[in-house]
């Protein structure tokens, strides 16, 4: 096994299927080293043996929750009290270096080279450049860094109610200290600058590594033509597009081969892929009111009705296959 991995964490089924799609890409790529994942009770058994198809090695762990939900709410973003249990990373000491990427990350290019940094090293945030985002992050393994952290979550909280707040008071001299730590945006490049600085996603893009699908509308609850290689719908801006439409040809190259070979179709309720045989123009996409929408982002599906495994299986083959 090797000492270096690559970790991510799923808190429910349409984050491990995301995380299904970094594995992949990750492959691609031509990384070599282990990938591991972390996963809670949320994460259905039957994802759970997909799953097992992407990674080395599957882990269970508690669900650690943000110690101050209310901050969450104000942002609108109730679902990233979860995040904290992504703490759990350090506890892998079997491994000498380690780089976390959230499951809403797809890798283009191989970052291999990143597992020569040190702890811990990131890439700024977006929002406000002296804090690290903490979607991607070189990180090494240690219990008592573990603890430390749950202490200070326990003792203080986090500014902003989830992992990253946390991390960067644990981190405090990240922005200071020493500008190794410092990764270029090309590791950890969110959506939002392809038209917040436009002439600079122009002049850099093409060596972009990494790309971040932060926010709360993730590529899996985009509405995909598997014929025509494009979104059925989207609002936003061309690159947006192109790269969601690059983590959804991931998804349907990849994954939803296994997804169907194994009959596992129920955790895919929120996901649509038109049938492939009809022009886009003639697909009609999923749609869904507010408080469903809000039930799927958190992982919260109906199982027992609309979003039964019977059902799921009978909209994907009329969808996919074309039956009637």
């Amino acid at each position: 096994m090797s000492s270096e991995a690559f970790v991510t964490l799923a808190t429910n089924d349409n984050y491990a299927i995301g995380a299904m799609v970094l594995a992949s890409s990750l492959r691609k790529v031509g990384t070599q080293k282990h990938l591991f994942i972390l996963i809670t009770d949320n994460v259905s058994d039957k994802i759970r043996e997909v799953l097992n198809k992407f990674f080395d090695t599957i882990q269970l762990v508690n669900l650690l929750k943000s110690p101050d939900p209310k901050i969450l709410e104000a942002l609108k973003r109730p679902e990233l009290s979860v995040t904290l249990t992504k703490l759990y990373c350090w506890k892998l000491t079997q491994f000498t270096k380690c780089i976390f990427m959230d499951a809403d990350t797809l890798v283009v290019q191989n970052i291999d080279e990143l597992f020569e940094r040190q702890e811990l090293s990131a890439v700024p945030d977006i929002g406000w450049p002296d804090c690290f985002n903490s979607g991607v992050f070189v990180y090494q393994p240690s219990e008592q860094t573990f603890n430390n952290l749950i202490e200070m979550a326990a003792r203080d909280g986090s500014f902003d109610g989830g992992d990253q707040g946390l991390l960067n008071q644990y981190f405090s001299d990240w922005s200071t200290k020493d500008i190794d730590h410092h990764l270029s945006f090309i590791y950890n490049m969110t959506l939002a600058s392809t038209y917040s600085y436009l002439p600079a996603f122009k002049r850099f893009g093409k060596n972009v590594k990494v790309i971040h699908f932060l926010g709360s509308l993730k590529p899996w609850y985009c509405s995909y033509n598997a014929s025509t290689k494009k979104l059925n719908t989207f609002i936003g801006n061309d690159h947006a597009r192109e790269f969601i439409e690059k983590w959804w040809q991931m998804m349907v190259d990849n994954v939803h081969p296994v997804i169907e070979q194994l009959n596992i179709v129920g955790s895919m309720s929120s996901m649509a892929i038109s049938n492939p045989n009809q022009p886009s123009s003639s697909i009609t996409t999923t749609t869904a009111d507010d408080d469903r929408y809000q039930a799927w982002q958190q992982g919260q599906m109906d199982y027992l009705g609309a979003d039964s495994y019977d059902n799921i299986q009978k909209r994907l083959d009329q969808s996919i296959h074309g039956q009637q």
